[in-house]
């Protein structure tokens, strides 16, 4: 039976008591009986986490009365046991590591494509305008692996800090084209995308929440494959049930 509810949810925002808020945090998600990461950083926070669902939803409640995290939104699937072994609180440098300290999200984001317009561009074979579309996967070579959107670009990264270099050598692929970039939750293609208009690409998305709601929302249509996690499942079918 599926009654442990996993999330997981970032945002882009100044942070500068990061490190302070660490122990805190710990402390409550390990009275909760919480398991996962959390990830804290100046420029904002990362974190997947999994328990019974009263827990869960007890220490978003707590995030969220934070101001500056009020908005957090974080994507949910469900399954029948915690898919982490301890619970984790960590404070980085960044909470996905680009090494391109001039992209700060939180300072403005590229605009995000909403799932059922990327299925709708995807089912017509060009944007609202007639652009041809492509969508580029941002993540590392192995996850893309188990599975990505029919024809998605993908430059065989081995690390996320790789996309800068990448993009740079690959530039001329994308001219002309209306390009949405996507990985797992959305947090890695936010940072691609800003990476990309700051490059001189006009007609850059970056897909809203990525993979895991783009299944949710849609049931993986033009998905084919699996969506790789970060945790004991593995990886998740079109259902973001793991994979058999």
């Amino acid at each position: 039976m599926n009654n442990v509810l996993n999330i997981s949810a970032y945002k882009f925002v100044p942070l500068p008591d990061a490190a302070a808020l660490r122990e805190p945090l710990l402390e409550r998600a390990r009275a909760l009986g919480l398991k996962g990461t959390i990830l804290l950083a100046g420029e904002g926070i990362n974190l997947f986490l999994a328990g019974a669902p009263d827990s869960v939803r007890a220490l978003l409640a707590q995030l969220r009365a934070d101001p500056r995290l009020a908005d957090l939104q974080a994507k949910e699937s469900w399954s029948d046991a915690v898919p982490f072994g301890r619970m984790l609180v960590k404070h980085k440098r960044e909470i996905i590591r680009m090494d391109h300290p001039a992209i700060q999200p939180a300072a403005g984001r590229a605009p995000a494509l909403a799932a059922h317009t990327l299925k709708r561009w995807l089912d017509q074979g060009h944007d609202d305008a007639g652009r041809p579309v492509v969508t580029l996967d941002t993540r590392n070579a192995f996850e893309v692996d188990y599975g990505t959107f029919d024809g998605a670009i993908d430059w065989r990264l081995r690390k996320f800090s790789e996309f800068p270099q990448a993009l740079r050598a690959h530039l001329q692929q994308l001219q002309g084209k209306t390009v949405v970039s996507f990985c797992t939750g959305g947090i890695r293609c936010e940072k691609a995308a800003l990476v990309m208009r700051e490059a001189g690409l006009d007609q850059v998305w970056q897909l809203e929440g990525g993979i895991l709601k783009y299944l949710e929302e849609t049931g993986g249509a033009h998905f084919h494959g699996t969506c790789f996690v970060f945790d004991e499942r593995e990886a998740l079918d079109g259902a973001l049930q793991p994979k058999a």
